[in-house]
Formats: C-alpha cells, structure tokens, sequence
C-alpha cells in the first residue's frame, strides 16, 4: 500500500513513523508547502519521497490529510477531485470535524473519506517532533461514519487499531462540542496562565524560581503552535465560548469562595472536582 500524508508536522509524521513500525503500508509519499518540512521529513525516514498533491495523490492508496484545520477544508475537496481511483481512502487527522465535514458532504466522492480525530498530540511540532508511539493506547474518533463507504470506514478502523488506538464513533457536531472541553479549553486555560504568569515575571523576576512540577504541567500546552491553535479556536468558536462561559463560572465560585474566606465552600468544590478520578484514572 503507498500511503501519501499532506502535513508532515507531529501529527502526520508521527502517524507515517507508526504505520511504518506497524508495516501498514509499503512507500510512504509527502507533501508539504513548507520546503524545511519536506526536506526534513526525508532525512528522518518519515517518507520516501516528496511530491506534489496531483502526483501524491495519482500513486496512491491511501492519503492521510494532517494539515492546520483552516487549510483542511480546501485541500480535502481538491483532493477528492482529483481522485480517479474508485478504492482510494482519504481520512484527516484534524482536532475539529464539523466544518471538513460540511465542506465536502456533497461531494460525489464523499463515501471515499473518512473523518477522524486521533486524540494525541504534545506541545511541539515540526517533523522532527514526530515519533513512532505517539498514538499507541490513545483514543481516536470517528465521525459521521454514515457517510463514509464501508471499504474505506473498514481501511481506517484497520489502521487505527494496527497503531493501538481505541476507536469511538460520533456525529462531527457533537464531536465539536464535546472537543472543546476536553482539549479546546485545556488550551486556552494553559495560553491564558502562562500569559498571566510572564506578565507578572516582568516585575517579580525569582518568581519562576518557585515554579514546580504542577506549574509546568499546567502550562505546558501554551508551549503549542498558534498557527495550529488558533484556527482550531475559529472553527470551533461557539462550543468553545460555551465551555468558557462554564468555566469561568467555575472560577468564579472560588473567587467567591476566597473572597468570602468561606472555606467549607473551597472544600466543597475540590471535593466536586475530586470525582473526575472516577474518569481519569
């Protein structure tokens, strides 16, 4: 199987690295716009070759679509144009998944993609970011998977559980929404405290000689491309702004707890919190 990945960053990279581990295709293609990736992406042994997408896609069996959210939509549909091969899989990799999703819903070659979401990821990017057990005992998502012809949602599940990922299924609107709790907001909390903390820096330099272990696994995603995040956070706007509203509801409870030195109140509302041990073990 030649398999071509459009995005040779972490995400596409650390899948091609993977499917090579897991000997899930044969030759591996790339394509980039950016020249440094393309040219990385071979010294690494991510792929063989570097192509264009006309090319890329011709030789190919699969293509795996790793690219920022606010180019996928365009270079998805150009893509299915481009198909002249009735058993070519295409699947994307991308964070948001309702706006690909209507991008192409009335394409004639809609059957022949599969959107996904493999839930992986850290807060560096690059080609030389990318390694090979990135996605191995994490979760990925199907969405829509009605639309998608039943060889190619086949291929997909096939690739997703050769790297070890669990696979869940979902619309693409519920899976925007339920995405901007549980990653999108985790995001913005990081960017916003890691902000708060480098403006206060400014004028209280040892303050980062206090800086512990919880510190910086809070802010470790403000460390993440915003050319990544940022078009994530547009495509996502209106269930992000949701979670922030209740989030920030949230803060407020202990501002008002701290406020009111009301700590039976504080405790209260760690113990609420402590339940989501029930979740995340």
């Amino acid at each position: 199987m030649t398999v071509t990945i459009v995005g040779t960053g972490l995400i596409g990279g650390s899948m091609a690295l993977s499917l090579k581990k897991n000997k899930f295709g044969t030759r591996f293609i790339g394509v980039d716009n950016n020249e440094l990736h393309c040219r990385e992406a071979v010294r690494l042994g991510i792929v063989d070759d570097i192509m264009s997408l006309e090319n890329a896609v011709g030789k190919s069996d699969m293509v795996i679509l790793s690219t920022p959210v606010n180019a996928a939509e365009n270079i998805l549909v150009r893509i299915l144009d481009i198909i002249e091969n009735d058993r070519l899989v295409v699947v994307d990799m991308g964070s948001t998944k309702k706006a690909v999703c209507v991008a192409c819903k009335n394409h004639v070659r809609r059957s022949q993609y599969v959107a996904s979401h493999p839930i992986a990821g850290t807060e560096f990017s690059g080609p030389q970011a990318a390694f090979d057990s990135l996605f191995n005992g994490k979760k990925t998502i199907i969405c829509d998977s009605e639309l998608s012809s039943e060889f190619a949602l086949n291929t997909v599940t096939d690739m997703y559980k050769t790297i070890g990922m669990e696979i869940s299924y979902m619309s693409s609107e519920i899976h925007d929404r339920h995405i901007a709790f549980v990653s999108h907001i985790s995001h913005i909390s990081s960017f916003a405290l890691g902000s708060t903390v480098l403006n206060i820096e400014k004028d209280e330099k040892s303050i980062f000689t206090m800086a512990g272990s919880g510190f910086g696994s809070t802010v470790r995603l403000a460390k993440s491309s915003p050319e990544t995040w940022a078009p994530i956070f547009i495509q996502n706007v209106d269930s992000i702004l949701f979670a922030l509203n209740k989030y920030i509801e949230q803060l407020q409870e202990f501002k008002t707890g701290l406020e009111n030195r009301d700590f039976d109140r504080l405790k209260q509302l760690m113990r609420e919190a402590n339940e989501i041990k029930r979740i995340i073990k």
